[in-house]
């Protein structure tokens, strides 16, 4: 394959080559088609599909998070979105502050696997999944599981006025990025509501408590790299040790080459990975004619 060819795939599977993502059927089958994508541009994930090059149908000058507020494209790919999210068609994903995710229904146990907590409903605590957990988004998850969704608003009224919006915007982040909350939805004026996981996705969460580490990377690996057509070991490893250890996900990387799930192939003077192609039905031996 070469790198034009590579470019082509990636750009049809991306829906950036002329054939934009503009209606809720659209949005849903290129998000259940390619499994998940960055919201915006990540300069640091170049190798994933974008929602914005998607309802754009271009990959020229899509924004990053920090840009967005400025491309006209940016509010009705938002509102797009936000329908999905409405609709339980879609979910969100903080890889950190302004690199959100939005996932298919199918993909987000696999995503709560590595991310979640395997006791939901608890309070978090100080130090949760790895990472820091402030007093006040204890304070905040307990107002948004007794009174939720809440919108920033709401939250300051039933927390303190006093709060800065700051603090808020950390403690709402350190909440989501370990998958006690999600956004649900965005109303003019008000920003986005927030909600408790469990509440919000009850079915998906009982899928993902039941999915193990090296079975959720290796699915969400396959997805990613289907997406992307071929890339590189070291692309894989940057995205994924966001949410894992990058010893894990090569582990999981060599499970699959021994499976034979995934396969090197040459792309210009790249060396890549791919998912290992079905093989070719043979053709069966034509029948001879019956002569009476």
């Amino acid at each position: 394959m070469t790198e034009l060819e590579l470019q082509q795939q990636r750009a049809h599977n991306w829906r950036t080559a002329g054939n934009p993502v503009r209606t809720l059927e659209d949005a849903r089958s290129f998000l259940d088609d390619i499994g998940f994508c960055l919201m915006y541009r990540d300069r640091s994930l170049p190798l994933v599909a974008t929602f914005i090059g998607a309802y754009s149908g271009s990959s020229d000058d899509v924004p990053d998070a920090v840009h967005a507020f400025a491309d006209p494209r940016s509010k009705p790919a938002m509102e797009l979105m936000v329908r999905l999210l409405r609709e339980r068609a879609a979910f969100e994903i903080s890889l950190s502050a302004g690199c959100d995710v939005v996932v298919s229904p199918s993909l987000f146990p696999f995503f709560y696997a590595l991310v979640g907590d395997h006791n939901p409903k608890a309070v978090p605590k100080v130090r949760d999944q790895g990472k820091a957990i402030s007093p006040l988004a204890v304070t905040v998850f307990e107002a948004i599981q007794r009174e939720g969704p809440l919108s920033k608003p709401m939250l300051r009224e039933k927390v303190g006025r006093e709060m800065s919006g700051p603090g808020l915007d950390r403690a709402l982040g350190e909440l989501w990025a370990i998958l006690k909350i999600t956004r649900v939805d965005y109303r003019e004026g008000e920003g986005a509501f927030w909600d408790v996981l469990y509440r919000w996705a009850p079915e998906a969460l009982k899928e993902g408590i039941n999915i193990s580490v090296p079975e959720a990377i290796s699915a969400l690996v396959s997805k990613y790299v289907e997406a992307a057509v071929a890339v590189g070991q070291d692309e894989i490893e940057q995205l994924f040790s966001r949410l894992t250890s990058r010893s894990k996900v090569r582990e999981a990387v060599n499970a699959l080459l021994a499976a034979r799930e995934l396969t090197w192939m040459p792309a210009g003077t790249k060396t890549l990975l791919r998912l290992t192609p079905a093989p070719e039905p043979r053709n069966p031996l034509p029948r001879r004619p019956v002569h009476g």
